[in-house]
């Protein structure tokens, strides 16, 4: 027989967790003191905090947690720009709150951790270097402002560096909110970095914890290192527009991620949005003839023009859940034949041209075929609208736009369908009309015939079902990166 004391009987009941019938499990989210706290009492997590531009809310954070004297070697804020300047130099464009910068920032506190602790005499040390350079709202309240954050880390004391660098553009309208929001986002990033770095996909959901996204936006977000050697950072861009955190993200040619605001600033814009699945002959040839008529206008630079290859996330999500592995497969495509992409929550036309309208003032243009032209006079896309189709146009056509029209041929007849004889509902005609005669939308009359009867689609399946005759249909280089890699669903399907 066994006697149980009364305290013993205590213990294991308050022991016990309680549960009431028809609770769900939920991931509990620690709060920010209690992510300080943990790196705090981690007695090797060791560095610097170098904060420029939004006050010390970061490093508050931390010292407000309790034991920061194990964490915090510095922290320090250089807001004399002839202070910063001697201390990470001049920038080329003499600009602070640029990408360029923060790395300077990273590299240079990182390296004075290595050079002032001693790892004979620290062994076990994993050092890191936290910094932002940040513009807070102005007086006028008229830029809300925006900056750059990061983190370059150790996991291990004997292994290379890791990096997490994002910008960010606040929402709020009070600077000191700002600087309150951008504290909170610190100690997400520097406890995610450490804590979740095993998986960047929830590290990059766990960067809003205690945050509303109306408060801050992520737009762009790049991971390099040991740690995340496996990371494409074009997928992770694509997490930014599906969680939510940004309504469009860019990535160039390279495949790295880039700022939207540097590639569209002040410059002419010539945008082609598609499927890409795969990208064709047809998609290219529209591309490269609306090119040609872009350059030939009237004060477009071509020194100062971009092209923009754009996929919706409705796109995406043509077939249900968004699939990472095709989405990636035509990312590569378009970045092998040296396109910059823009994958974008834009349903409706109009919203991709006010989101370029925020970067510049100069000329625009849409390149689309005759379907496409077809779907932005259809009423029912604006019912959302207090002012309906009346104000989508207002928003697309007020701004110095075009729309350079790729015809459609009837596979059946041979008939082209022009901005001449396309069919418009009755209500439409005259607004189609005004808009025709004052020279917005403009045919591409420099077109190639012998490829007019190419679609994604039907290519798709083709590739799909090992048919042959494909590979003719596609851009030079394309089938054999098809083939290679395995897109689509090409190798597997052959096999069967």
């Amino acid at each position: 027989m066994v006697l149980v004391t009364l305290q013993e009987t205590k213990k294991a009941h308050f022991a016990m967790p309680i549960t009431i019938m028809g609770d769900k499990e939920f991931e509990s989210v620690p709060s920010i003191k209690s992510k300080a706290l943990r790196i705090n009492l981690n007695a090797n997590i060791y560095g610097t905090f170098a904060e420029i531009g939004a006050g010390q809310e970061t490093a508050r954070n931390f010292f407000r947690a309790g034991g920061a004297s194990g964490t915090i070697a510095k922290a320090m804020s250089a807001y004399d720009k002839d202070f910063s300047d001697a201390i990470y130099g001049i920038e080329n464009d003499k600009r602070y709150v640029t990408e360029a910068r923060l790395k300077k920032m990273l590299k240079h506190e990182g390296q004075l951790m290595e050079d002032r602790i001693a790892r004979d005499k620290h062994p076990n040390k994993l050092f890191f270097s936290y910094a932002n350079t940040v513009a807070t709202i102005d007086f006028a309240k008229k830029y809300k402002g925006h900056g750059w954050v990061g983190i370059r880390y150790q996991t291990k004391p004997d292994e290379d560096y890791n990096e997490i660098i994002l910008h960010i553009r606040f929402h709020e309208n009070d600077a000191k909110l700002q600087q309150m929001t951008l504290g909170v986002l610190g100690v997400n990033l520097i406890y995610g970095a450490y804590y979740k770095y095993d998986n960047p996909k929830k590290l990059l959901r766990y960067l809003y914890d205690h945050l509303d996204k109306d408060q801050i936006e992520i737009d762009t977000i790049n991971f390099s290192g040991p740690r995340f050697k496996k990371v494409d950072n074009r997928l992770m861009s694509l997490q930014l527009v599906k969680n939510g955190m940004t309504e469009a993200v860019m990535f160039g040619p390279d495949g790295n991620n880039v700022l939207p605001a540097r590639i569209l600033y002040k410059k002419n814009i010539l945008a082609m949005r598609g499927s890409f699945r795969p990208v064709t002959k047809v998609n290219m040839d529209i591309f490269e003839k609306s090119h040609n008529m872009f350059l030939n206008e009237n004060k477009v630079d071509k020194n100062k023009t971009v092209e923009i290859f754009e996929i919706t996330l409705s796109n995406l999500r043509a077939e249900g859940e968004i699939d990472e592995e095709d989405f990636m497969a035509r990312a590569r495509l378009l970045c092998s034949l040296g396109q910059t992409v823009m994958i974008s929550n834009f349903q409706e036309y109009y919203k991709v041209v006010e989101y370029f309208s925020n970067y510049t003032k100069e000329r625009m243009a849409l390149a689309m075929g005759v379907n496409n032209l077809v779907d932005i006079f259809d009423e029912k896309y604006y019912r959302h609208l207090s002012g309906g189709i009346l104000e989508a146009f207002g928003k697309l056509f007020f701004k110095d736009l075009k729309v350079y029209l790729y015809p459609l041929k009837d596979p059946k007849t041979g008939i082209l369908t022009t901005s001449d004889n396309l069919k418009v509902h009755p209500r439409m005609k005259e607004l189609y009309k005004f808009f025709k005669h004052n020279g917005k939308l403009q045919d591409i009359v420099d077109y190639d015939t012998s490829i007019m009867d190419i679609f994604s689609r039907e290519i798709l399946q083709k590739i799909q079902h090992a048919e042959p005759g494909w590979e003719d249909m596609l851009p030079d280089l394309i089938p054999e990166m098809i083939k290679e890699n395995n897109f689509f669903g090409y190798r597997a399907t052959e096999k069967v």
